[in-house]
């Protein structure tokens, strides 16, 4: 039986699930999903350098299917929960679990199949930029691929999938274009294909939209949601700007000096009730 039928299946054996205070049906379907194992299983993370606590007693779960928010003030940690994920941060203590690895105790061959299967989108876009939008794309899959030719082709079966996820992303009349050419708004949803080019089973999204103005940032968040809802793909999307985690988010985690101070439904939550995450917020450009 596949993991979609498994999940439906317990989904339909379930007790009902009591609505959740939404004007969308998407949260709904999240929490039915939440019945499943998370993806994602953190606890007790305590992640050091030096002498330096950066993360501290933090526990978390992502679920198939729901879009997480992370916020909390630059220095709070956010982006060192992401990277511990991936296992880029020296973890100290607790546990990290994500897509069935142990990240705290993989080698480095297991590490490298650990971060194909992560999809990361990035504030930069981090395209090249000379390149066509379509081989930015098919770089997402280079670790399943296999051997490529010399002259760097490409299997033609690789090639359909990146022109069907650029149409999916909105952009397939730009696939021939170089990257450098398209706005924004565009070069992000080149690099969300190409996270979907690796056929992810979590997608992490560290400041995507924070250089976006607020339409093409809807817009970008939008279809992260989308994702996570129609390909069961649990999503965790560091921002700061809360109208946007408000509107997008199916729960919101934050982090205040590295501990996580919420953990709630998004639709049990406001301004007012995550005001204690930047009350002592210092200007700063270094969030670990």
């Amino acid at each position: 039986m596949s993991t979609a039928a498994s999940v439906r299946r317990k989904a339909d054996a379930a007790p009902a699930v009591p609505a959740i205070r939404t004007t969308t049906a998407i949260r709904t379907t999240t929490e039915e999903l939440r019945q499943a194992l998370p993806l994602v299983t953190v606890r007790d993370l305590r992640v050091a350098y030096d002498e330096d606590t950066v993360l501290d007693g933090v526990d978390l779960d992502l679920f198939p299917g729901e879009m997480v928010a992370l916020l909390g003030a630059s220095g709070s940690g956010k982006s060192t929960l992401m990277r511990s994920l991936t296992g880029f941060a020296p973890i100290a203590g607790g546990s990290v679990r994500v897509a069935g690895h142990d990240v705290t105790n993989l080698a480095r061959g297991e590490l490298r199949t650990l971060r194909s299967e992560v999809g990361q989108v990035f504030q930069q876009f981090n395209l090249i930029p000379r390149l066509s939008v379509l081989t930015n794309v098919l770089a997402g899959g280079l670790h399943g691929a296999g051997a490529i030719n010399l002259a760097g082709g490409f299997s033609s079966a690789d090639r359909r999938r990146a022109l069907e996820l650029l149409d999916r992303v909105g952009i397939a009349h730009k696939a021939k274009a170089q990257a450098r050419s398209l706005s924004g708004g565009q070069q992000q949803r080149v690099a969300i294909a190409r996270a979907l080019m690796q056929r992810p089973r979590v997608i992490l999204a560290d400041e995507p939209v924070a250089s976006l103005d607020p339409k093409l940032a809807d817009s970008v968040l939008g279809l992260l949601r989308q994702i996570a809802t129609e390909d069961g793909i649990p999503v965790l999307v560091s921002l700061h700007v809360l109208p946007l985690a408000l509107a997008h988010s199916d729960r919101i985690v934050g982090l205040r000096h590295g501990e996580m101070i919420v953990s709630a439904p998004t639709a049990d939550l406001d301004p007012e009730k995550l005001a204690p995450l930047y009350a002592t917020e210092e200007d700063g450009d270094d969030d670990h």
